[in-house]
């Protein structure tokens, strides 16, 4: 919600209680209030109903064509909830900012992201997508990889493992990336080889960040670095050829990554909000699930509780030293 309209409703509020305070001071008398119908405003307010949705959807790596993709599952979700749906490209920080003028009702967001929607906006996360090769249904792997040949091991704890790291060239996604940075730095702090995300000098030889999942993996491929972490998905196409595959090897896994989901804002009454859950959950449907599986390569849309779905990446933002 905006802070004009916590504004709007608070002066409301505060007009609401002054014009009960005049006629208890007045004995209640009717004549002693200009506008009889004024006290009504605030409620009338907060039962208005949605009358269009716009949701936003980001442009990902794994999806090309997504604006039409898009404008599919807009008019499927406009028949069912009779009213017009207009569907929005961008990328996670301007679905966030949308959410937070809103300009937008609902955002298809990763974790962290939704984290920060909720701080700016109080949108909150109620269903989250799940695909064929996420390890928990609707959470994932972050893996650390190394090439086919490196004399690097799976050891028998994360410790063991990880130590061999000391001194390697290390190739993050991202900064911002949560399977390609937050969780990583957060095992690496965990396990005690790093005090924070600042600090990672002192345990890698050479840091650089590839951008995407593709060119972090296509820096080990290449021999430019000894080991890349991004999500266990970015190990199939379209991130990487087959024949990439088949040059690495998953050093190390950290489960429990909270797939990307969908939020919708405070401001969306209650009733409404139920209506588009219940009209989203209709991509599930055999008739309808080609769209879902063409927008992001999803198979089905799970009902999720928000704080507990992201407790796994706000605690690795706190491990790891980083604002949400």
């Amino acid at each position: 919600m905006s802070v004009s309209k916590k504004g709007l409703l608070g002066a409301g509020a505060a007009l609401v209680a002054l014009t009960g305070l005049a006629i208890s001071t007045l004995g209640g008398i009717p004549g002693a209030i200009a506008n009889p119908n004024v006290n009504q405003q605030a409620p009338r307010l907060l039962a208005q109903r949605l009358k269009t949705l716009t949701i936003v959807f980001p442009s990902r790596a794994d999806s090309t064509d997504v604006q039409n993709k898009a404008n599919a599952i807009g008019r499927l979700l406009s028949k069912e909830l009779g009213m017009p749906v207009k569907a929005q490209i961008g990328d996670d920080t301007a679905a966030v900012e949308a959410l937070r003028a809103n300009r937008a009702d609902v955002a298809f967001l990763s974790s962290r992201p939704a984290l920060k929607a909720e701080q700016l906006a109080n949108a909150r996360l109620y269903l989250a997508e799940v695909r064929e090769n996420y390890s928990g249904r609707y959470t994932y792997n972050s893996v650390f990889v190394v090439p086919n040949k490196s004399n690097l091991k799976t050891r028998n704890t994360a410790k063991a493992t990880l130590e061999q790291l000391r001194g390697k060239r290390m190739a993050f996604t991202s900064p911002t990336s949560g399977s390609g940075f937050i969780f990583p730095i957060s095992e690496l702090v965990k396990q005690g080889f790093v005090p924070n995300r600042d600090r990672l000098e002192g345990f890698f030889s050479q840091i650089s960040y590839g951008g995407n999942y593709s060119k972090a993996l296509q820096a080990v491929v290449r021999g430019q670095a000894d080991v890349a972490v991004v999500s266990e998905y970015a190990l199939f196409s379209p991130y990487i050829t087959a024949e990439e595959k088949s040059q690495l090897r998953i050093l190390h896994k950290i489960s429990g990554v909270p797939a990307h989901g969908i939020a919708i804002d405070d401001d969306v009454p209650v009733v409404d909000r139920e209506r588009i859950i219940n009209a989203l959950l209709k991509l599930n449907q055999s008739q309808n699930n080609q769209l879902l599986r063409n927008l992001y390569n999803s198979t089905e849309l799970v009902r999720v509780d928000h704080t507990r779905h992201l407790a796994p990446v706000r605690d690795a933002l706190k491990r790891a030293g980083i604002d949400p």
